[in-house]
């Protein structure tokens, strides 16, 4: 997809994704849990890099994407992308919550693919109770009767927020839930605190180390545990960022950026790194600042 080539779906052009969906959902909803027991699936011990395609922003409310404060807004314009994404050559893997899984299920987009759901997703963006970061979207029983890989759930931590004691212990249980289940548990944590009314993450180095350390931590065992970690930028702290964990980890996109081969570069970095098996990646590929959707994924699994 590109911008000259794909034009972003509108709510009165043509609909061909959301309409074959929604007809499904309408008259055949059963048809969806019979196209999750039925999707090839892929093997994550087997998989030496990963390139993971992330959307599960929308559920909290985060519908921006650089400029644009409603770019995740239209469904028939974020399945399109994501399938764009999904069918390049080297992405093996999404991450999303129930409904647009099950949307790119019924659409074919996910066959073969290893596929996270994401758990907790009440800690809504700007919200005056974000940092209550409840499991509202999937729980290990779902994703293993969705016949999915893992979950995943966002862990941030606010020393000054109470809130943030239930969201370790919720994330503590989910992990337990996954872990009886052989399911992997991908944790997201981050050092968090208010500003300004807004909830912001500390991506300096000590704060991420501090992070790890207490995510990893997390639950009766870590054995199918993986991390979710944001990329620092200079390589010397980023090693020192791995240095602290032995658990294998994916390195997360983050925002939209303004320079995309800094990024790349950083990303090239921290994917020297042993422990780190690979990207998982959302709004800086689904939503580039140039909308070259194949470009911009190609552009990152050029570096696994």
């Amino acid at each position: 997809m590109n911008a000259s080539s794909t034009p972003a779906a509108s709510a009165s052009g043509p609909r061909p994704l959301t309409d074959a969906v929604t007809e499904i959902r309408a008259t055949d909803p059963g048809r969806i849990g019979r196209a999750l027991a039925q999707r090839p699936r892929a093997d994550l011990a087997g998989a030496e890099r990963l390139m993971v395609i992330a959307c599960d922003h929308p559920a909290r409310g985060a519908l921006g994407a650089g400029e644009r404060p409603l770019a995740m807004a239209d469904r028939e314009d974020l399945l399109r992308r994501c399938m764009t994404a999904l069918s390049r050559p080297g992405v093996n893997g999404f991450l999303g919550t129930a409904e647009i899984i099950e949307d790119l299920t019924l659409l074919g987009a996910l066959d073969g693919k290893l596929v996270w759901g994401s758990m907790n997703r009440v800690g809504l963006q700007g919200a005056s109770f974000e940092m209550d970061d409840r499991f509202g979207a999937y729980d290990a029983e779902g994703i293993e009767a969705s016949h999915l890989d893992g979950g995943k759930m966002l862990t941030r931590i606010n020393y000054a927020d109470p809130a943030s004691a239930a969201t370790l212990e919720a994330s503590a249980k989910a992990i337990d839930s996954l872990s009886e289940r052989g399911l992997n548990a991908m944790i997201e944590p981050f050092i968090s605190q208010w500003e300004g009314g807004r909830i912001v993450n500390d991506l300096r180095e000590e704060a991420v180390i501090r992070s790890i350390c207490i995510a990893q931590a997390l639950g009766r065992s870590s054995a199918h545990t993986w991390l979710k970690l944001p990329c620092v930028s200079d390589p010397a702290s980023m090693r020192r960022v791995m240095a602290s964990t032995s658990l294998p980890s994916l390195i997360l996109g983050g925002e939209v950026s303004t320079d995309p081969e800094a990024t790349r570069a950083s990303w090239a970095a921290a994917l020297e790194l042993p422990n780190v098996r690979g990207l998982v990646v959302g709004r800086s590929l689904l939503y580039p600042g140039n909308d070259d959707v194949e470009a911009a994924v190609d552009a990152a699994v050029a570096l696994l």
